[in-house]
């Protein structure tokens, strides 16, 4: 934590005590420090134009979307990748330029190509055949023409768990390189004629603290590069690199600043291109933990516990796994501070469990915090990815409210749902 978000032991954001603002809009609340989306976005071109290379920094809005996020990211002249016509009808909804949109999906549906068409989406990053075969057709009805990647699997395993990776040859996602799955689409789609191929994409994984995996895919990408314009007589104009820039969630990780995985990417690209006398491509990327992450934090207000002696003291909060999943689902780690205490040294081991009706609704485990008691504020650092992007109603609770912080200003940006918005698509029948 930053030593100026704690003013006389109390825990402030964007310039406003964490207390306040669970005081003025109630807890469960999801936080956004936004003079920290822009600092990251700002880091990261700061790189590319350093190393003189054409690039677009892409949003992964899955790591949290709402028309706000999109605001400010037109703001700073970023781009964005959707994955679902959910985002892409945010983002429009959000003013956000059409042309800074790349369209991600593994199954993308012809309602959603069609969206993507009409509202001229910059890229189009191509997943599958059958993906071309509709995308083809939707062209060729409305007369249209679009830019499209190429997503392909380098078969790279990142150093992160198992449902996080995408590298790997064996993925659900892109064109095998391998197994020459991605020779064959690039020539299908060299023959298309609504199409115009700028370039090949690829994801290693996610929350990835090592340089190792970027620089082997570098590595490929330039490999791969050679060997369609020797074989096929195409060069490609942009490489998308991905994201999975990997943050700080408790004391015992220890990432690299995510600019400085960029500069090894860049690096490496030069030397590869150097070295086989290519062109240099220009560079995309796609962080999303990295810029929303460390921007958010949870506020809960502590309720019941159970002290279980010699075993585990458990201290419920008012939010939990409905708010965020990613503890429940694969383990991840968080730390947490009380809000109006946060260096007292009088602490206890105690267990911050959900109010879901779950045993494994556990959002952390055996961590050490001040004395707590009901209606103390505790806040769960680095959640803005992931967070209220997975959240649910389960339980038939509703989602909490978004707050967006900057500069002393508070703004809502999310209202908190009601009980009548969880049921307003419910119908009563005549039974």
């Amino acid at each position: 934590m930053d030593s100026n978000e704690v003013q006389d032991n109390q825990l402030m954001i964007g310039g406003i005590l964490a207390t306040d603002l669970a005081a003025q809009y109630g807890t469960a609340l999801q936080v956004y420090d936004i003079s920290k989306v822009r600092s990251q976005i700002h880091a990261f071109q700061r790189v590319f134009r350093e190393n003189d290379i054409d690039y677009a920094v892409s949003y992964a809005s899955k790591a949290f979307a709402c028309i706000a996020m999109y605001q400010v990211l037109a703001q700073e002249n970023a781009h964005a990748d959707v994955v679902s016509g959910g985002e892409l009808y945010t983002a429009i909804k959000a003013g956000f330029p059409m042309d800074h949109i790349s369209f991600h999906g593994n199954n993308k549906s012809r309602e959603e190509l069609e969206m993507a068409v009409d509202n001229h989406v910059g890229v189009i990053i191509l997943d599958n055949f059958y993906e071309i075969q509709l995308l083809s057709e939707v062209l060729a009805t409305k007369n249209e023409t679009i830019d499209v990647m190429l997503r392909v699997s380098p078969a790279v395993s990142a150093h992160t768990h198992e449902f996080i990776q995408t590298g790997q040859q064996d993925s659900k996602f892109g064109f095998d390189i391998l197994t020459g799955q991605a020779d064959e689409v690039l020539q299908q789609v060299l023959k298309e004629p609504n199409m115009n191929l700028v370039g090949v994409h690829s994801h290693i994984g996610s929350q990835i603290f090592e340089t190792d995996g970027f620089k082997i895919e570098t590595e490929k990408l330039v490999k791969l590069m050679q060997h369609w314009n020797d074989d096929f007589g195409y060069m490609p104009s942009i490489i998308n690199v991905g994201g999975g820039f990997g943050i700080k969630y408790t004391d015992a990780d220890h990432p690299i600043r995510p600019e400085d995985f960029v500069q090894q990417i860049l690096t490496t690209l030069r030397h590869e291109t150097e070295s086989r006398n290519l062109p240099l491509p220009a560079v995309w990327i796609e962080p999303g933990r990295s810029i929303a992450g460390p921007a958010g934090t949870t506020l809960y207000t502590a309720g019941s516990s159970k002290d279980i002696p010699e075993i585990r003291k458990y201290v419920a909060v008012d939010g939990g796994m409905g708010d965020n999943i990613r503890p429940a689902l694969y383990g991840a780690d968080y730390d947490a501070v009380v809000a109006n205490d946060v260096h007292d040294d009088n602490v206890e081991l105690v267990t911050i469990a959900g109010k879901y009706c779950e045993s494994g609704d556990i959002l952390i485990k055996d961590i050490e915090l001040p004395v707590l008691h009901p209606g103390d504020v505790i806040a769960v650092l680095a959640t803005g990815a992931y967070g209220y992007s997975m959240a649910s109603n389960y339980n038939l609770n509703p989602r909490p409210a978004v707050v967006f912080v900057e500069n002393g200003k508070s703004q809502i940006a999310i209202e908190r749902e009601t009980y009548a918005d969880l049921i307003h698509l419910d119908k009563k029948l005549d039974i």
